[in-house]
């Protein structure tokens, strides 16, 4: 299996992500080593998506009609955090001292349960009644309730976004920060950012308290709001990633990490005109995207 499925090749929609990686101390003792020998398993970062992406398609293709993950097998990706200097392990900076390693597990049943639910209250809640019985979500409801029960109070690492990335995720990241553009056969397969968490949570409040008072009535300001709650639930140490998966061939490079700063800077000064050429940066180049989403 080639890099086709993870460039969109099998009609799926473009799917973004935002993930925390965190150290192994930070899970609880008993999960560890499960972690661990999950994430040493993992032969390369394509092909945890690929492996994740096939068994996406193998769920909604098999008999029985659950196309909910049964949990039996967690996928877990790993990164390095940086060193003294800013460079990783991958890089060979900082020779000599040994990589800290960070762990983000899939949690598929967790998150296929919160995505079920989000479809239900939606406006499409009466198709999705169809397509998804109600005895498969009971049954799922019992998995997730298994989950919770062993490992207690659980942090969702990952958030996905599809036709686009929100608006608020750019907040978190600066044009300095350590990237990975992925490419193959002429195309980016995707992009990927990361930002130690101390870093995206600086940015992120700063974002909020700016907003509040120069925009108090923008949505963003909500949605900033929960990131905000969101990532103080991980250790100090963790590193927060943003991949941008299929939609980086159509969009990069991207400056929105430096548009939103400069749009929430003007608004801090009360330059409005500025604020709204930022805006118009950006949605020119994710409207489109967005739009995609409503094409036949």
């Amino acid at each position: 299996m080639t890099g086709n499925l993870y460039r969109g090749q099998a009609g799926l929609p473009f799917s973004s992500t935002l993930r925390v990686y965190e150290p192994l101390e930070a899970f609880p003792e008993e999960q560890r080593p499960d972690i661990a020998a999950a994430g040493a398993q993992a032969v390369s970062r394509a092909a945890v998506e690929n492996a994740e992406l096939l068994a996406s398609l193998g769920r909604i293709t098999r008999s029985g009609g659950d196309p909910f993950p049964t949990g039996r097998t967690d996928l877990v990706r790993v990164t390095t955090a940086p060193g003294p200097d800013g460079g990783t392990a991958d890089d060979g900076a900082g020779a000599g001292i040994e990589p800290v390693l960070l762990y983000c597990p899939s949690q598929l049943v967790l998150r296929a349960g919160l995505a079920a639910n989000a479809l239900m209250e939606g406006i499409h809640g009466p198709l999705a009644e169809l397509l998804i019985p109600e005895e498969q979500r009971d049954r799922h409801q019992e998995r997730i309730d298994l989950v919770k029960a062993r490992d207690g109070s659980v942090r969702v690492h990952t958030r996905a976004s599809t036709w686009g990335i929100p608006f608020s995720w750019f907040s978190l990241f600066a044009e300095s920060d350590r990237k990975d553009v992925v490419e193959a056969g002429g195309r980016i397969l995707t992009v990927r950012v990361w930002t130690p968490i101390t870093d995206a949570l600086e940015r992120a409040r700063y974002a909020v308290a700016n907003l509040a008072l120069a925009a108090p009535d923008l949505d963003m300001l909500d949605d900033l709001a929960q990131l905000t709650e969101w990532l103080e639930l991980f250790h100090v140490n963790s590193m927060v990633e943003l991949d941008y998966g299929a939609v980086a061939d159509k969009v990069y490079p991207d400056e929105s990490p430096m548009d939103i700063r400069l749009g929430i800077e003007c608004l801090a000064e009360g330059d409005m005109t500025g604020a709204a050429a930022a805006y118009r940066r950006l949605a020119s180049r994710w409207v489109p995207i967005r739009q995609l989403a409503r094409a036949s």
